[in-house]
């Protein structure tokens, strides 16, 4: 029986639509067999230059004028060559084990460059990187898709724009209203605020919301402990000040956790990491790792903040400059969102011009103005001491691939600092934020007081 290696070099030499389906995903390290693989890497170029089939009388010509090999090594190819015969072979099966044969040599190989990486061997790249190398040997497949043709495929275009699209939803009417619904799956979502104007305050409330929503909810924390999120979900879901959950009664707060555990069919777990010590790479193995263990799925990934992630890409206090180091970071979560098939919500750090600022803008992005780039919606909050003052914050929409970010551009939410948790405003709030750059009215329904904010520059 042949080695599949001579089965793939045979049907590559006399199989035209196996060469044009397969020889793309070939690489020559994948042939441990050192005549197999100069063989291959003929076949390879030869199919490059002229775009058609080698022959048998080309690639022993070929041989002859290679200067790397010996008249011993020029024997052994030769007797390579001339054992190629053009047997038929059903195609789905050879397609279907070529590709498992590919993947297999990869995951080796990568398990032996991770080897070596993990021995201090490698000098230009470090442990972090394993993961990333490892997830790429894992992923190698025959790509069928070859692009969507605009008039034939008609049908299957017209049944995605009438596809429900599944989507986490806010519990906030002008969140939904900007995102047509909700987060879709495989984006990457962020907010943009100063310290504590409510980044972490938002996240904890929209994690809770979904929870209660029936979905499963993971919570990356690199910034405060689990048990500080935590205390900060409960103060939401209970309906309990944050400073008085300390104060409850034993038998009180396990038979609040007991109701609204009736109240949902999903489940959060909190998982804390040091302070820029993990990447995207830890973020997959949890999520293995939590599958594997608890047979829990995220429906939405939150992670609190990005600023503080690592990057898989570069080696921790290396000579690279913040641009490029954040937004690795980004593509890295949005990769992982794609990968995990769920949304991504993360934040992160005004610039100092912007932290004092009644306004915000993309150009306020602490430390990356590549962020906005790779996120698919990016919105800033928004405190001053007026809006304080009526326990709201703005949000203002700085990009948005859902919907049009001119419309509902501004809005007001309310927030109650003490419990933690965000709610929407009557309407007379939201028709006093105008978009053209006039002063905005805050109006109070009892007592009518109006505040002015013409600082605020449309």
């Amino acid at each position: 029986m042949d080695r599949i290696e001579k089965v793939i070099l045979r049907n590559l030499v006399f199989n035209e639509e196996y060469l044009r389906k397969v020889l793309p995903f070939i690489e020559p390290n994948y042939f441990s067999d050192r005549n197999e693989k100069v063989v291959f890497e003929h076949i390879a170029k030869y199919a490059s230059e002229y775009n058609t089939l080698i022959t048998k009388e080309i690639l022993l010509i070929e041989i002859e004028d290679r200067r790397d090999v010996s008249q011993n090594e020029v024997k052994g190819i030769n007797d390579t060559i001339n054992d190629l015969q053009d047997i038929e072979c059903d195609f789905e099966w050879l397609s279907n084990t070529t590709e498992k044969w590919c993947r297999d040599r990869a995951i080796y190989l990568a398990l032996m460059e991770s080897i070596k990486i993990a021995d201090g061997q490698d000098d230009k790249k470090n442990r972090d990187a394993i993961p990333s190398i490892l997830s790429d040997a894992l992923s190698v497949s025959f790509n069928r898709n070859v692009g969507h043709d605009y008039l034939e495929d008609y049908e299957e275009r017209y049944e995605l724009y009438n596809r429900k699209e599944s989507r986490i939803q806010f519990d906030l009417e002008f969140f939904n209203k900007i995102t047509k619904g909700g987060l879709p799956n495989k984006t990457l979502n962020i907010a943009l605020a100063g310290t504590g104007v409510g980044k972490s305050l938002f996240m904890c409330h929209h994690a809770s919301s979904v929870l209660l929503d029936g979905k499963n909810v993971l919570y990356i924390t690199l910034e405060m402990a689990e048990e500080k999120i935590a205390e900060r979900i409960d103060a939401n879901l209970l309906n309990v000040n944050i400073q008085e959950i300390i104060d409850l009664p034993k038998p009180l707060f396990e038979s609040k956790v007991t109701n609204l555990a009736k109240k949902t069919q999903g489940s959060l777990i909190i998982k804390e990491y040091p302070t820029a010590s993990a990447h995207a790479g830890h973020f997959k193995a949890l999520l293995s790792e939590l599958s594997l263990k608890k047979a829990f799925k995220p429906d939405i990934i939150f992670i609190d903040y990005l600023n503080i992630c690592a990057s898989s890409r570069y080696r921790a206090g290396s000579n690279v400059n913040s641009y490029s180091y954040i937004k690795a970071i980004a593509e890295e979560l949005r990769g992982l969102a794609v990968e995990a098939n769920v949304p991504i919500f993360s934040a992160t750090q005004t610039t100092r011009s912007g932290f004092a600022s009644s306004d915000v803008d993309l150009t306020d992005t602490s430390e990356s103005f590549g962020l906005p780039a790779t996120a698919d919606l990016m919105f800033a909050l928004i405190s001053t001491e007026e809006l304080e003052g009526l326990g709201q914050i703005m949000v203002k929409q700085l990009k948005n691939r859902y919907n049009d970010p001119t419309y509902n551009r501004r809005f007001v939410v309310g927030v109650d600092r003490t419990k933690m948790r965000l709610y929407d405003c009557e309407q007379s709030a939201q028709d006093d934020v105008l978009d053209s750059g006039q002063d905005v009215e805050y109006n109070d329904n009892e007592n009518k007081v109006t505040k002015k904010f013409a600082e605020f520059k449309f």
